[in-house]
């Protein structure tokens, strides 16, 4: 059985930042901050004109190299929540269709979602398998592959779409207070 490795843990959440509906025109409001337990996402969801918040890690660089691994191992005290787990990976410019789903205002991401707990840890594994390419929540179908050996970005949404092209059936608006401990590869 392969080794679990940390990638993010409780001291590695200072520059995180929040991302929410408001870059699009709806009012949810929520912040990240970095404490002893992890990164938490406070504030409120409001579902009307966009429907998210999330806490989003910067740019990494360099990347990371994770492809001696099979997927990530995140903990997470979500109450009960579907949240969203999201991983940016950077691509050459092969071609024109990396190019424009890498530089599109909402960026290729890969996601997978996370049911959790009402009470207590939620330890989940996903695998880098399970990610599906997604644009703006929208699913991609052109054939492009998962890059494990060029990530450079993760996001940990709530939001009123789950899987790409499809809504959350976990979704809740209204107050929100989860906290992500880590995130492992194994």
């Amino acid at each position: 059985m392969p080794e679990i490795s940390k990638v993010v843990s409780s001291s590695d959440f200072d520059d995180w930042f929040s991302l929410n509906d408001t870059v699009m025109g709806g009012s949810s409001k929520a912040a990240c901050r970095a404490s002893s337990k992890g990164l938490s996402l406070e504030g409120v969801v409001v579902e009307e004109k966009g429907g998210f918040v999330s806490c989003k890690s910067p740019i990494f660089s360099p990347i990371l190299n994770l492809s001696n691994y099979q997927g990530f191992e995140l903990k997470i005290e979500g109450k009960g929540r579907t949240l969203k787990f999201g991983v940016s990976c950077k691509y050459e410019v092969f071609s024109l269709r990396e190019f424009f789903l890498d530089k599109s205002p909402g960026g290729l991401r890969w996601v997978a979602e996370i049911e959790t707990k009402r009470f207590g840890t939620t330890t989940i594994k996903v695998p880098f398998e399970s990610l599906e390419p997604t644009v703006l929540a929208k699913k991609i179908s052109l054939p492009i592959k998962f890059k494990s050996d060029a990530i450079n970005q993760f996001q940990l949404l709530h939001s009123k779409f789950g899987r790409p092209g499809e809504l959350n059936p976990g979704f809740k608006p209204g107050k929100i207070n989860f906290v992500l401990q880590s995130i492992s590869v194994y």
